[in-house]
């Protein structure tokens, strides 16, 4: 994934800039627990891949939490810039969406800079909604 990910214009909304392969190495080994140190959150990360030939193009994940007896997933998605306007981010993300319903998720929420167009697109077909809250610059999208 790191030569995926190793791309500038991917931190165009979101800041940062790409990590290292190292970086990305120690990303991976604490998400693979599937859970925060503390446990109050849980982790869920798929790599996205072509189908035909098995190569990754992006990522989706979420991050689980309880309020209450209501599972909530926050949810996130990037696709390569390579890749980018070809429905796949759409795709995945829907079935990432899908499953998680499946699973109980009653509350799915997304955040999502204001002026990007192509993750509105996605959170819209997700059945998301913009709200008023704004973190880091972000909208709060929710449905």
């Amino acid at each position: 994934m790191a030569p995926v990910l190793d791309d500038e214009r991917l931190h165009e909304y979101t800041g940062g800039r790409p990590v290292t392969y190292a970086e990305l190495r120690a990303r991976y080994d604490r998400q693979v627990t599937g859970h925060s140190p503390d446990g109050a959150h849980g982790w869920l990360n798929w790599i996205v891949r072509l189908r035909a030939a098995g190569t990754p193009v992006g990522a989706v994940q979420a991050t689980l939490t309880r309020d209450g007896s209501r599972t909530m997933a926050d949810v996130a998605w990037v696709i390569a810039s390579a890749h980018q306007r070809r429905g796949y981010g759409r795709e995945a993300a829907g079935a990432m969406v899908g499953w998680l319903r499946e699973q109980g998720v009653e509350l799915v929420t997304a955040h999502i800079h204001p002026e990007h167009t192509a993750s509105i697109a996605v959170a819209r077909h997700l059945g998301l909604a913009a709200g008023e809250t704004r973190s880091d610059g972000e909208v709060r999208w929710g449905g």
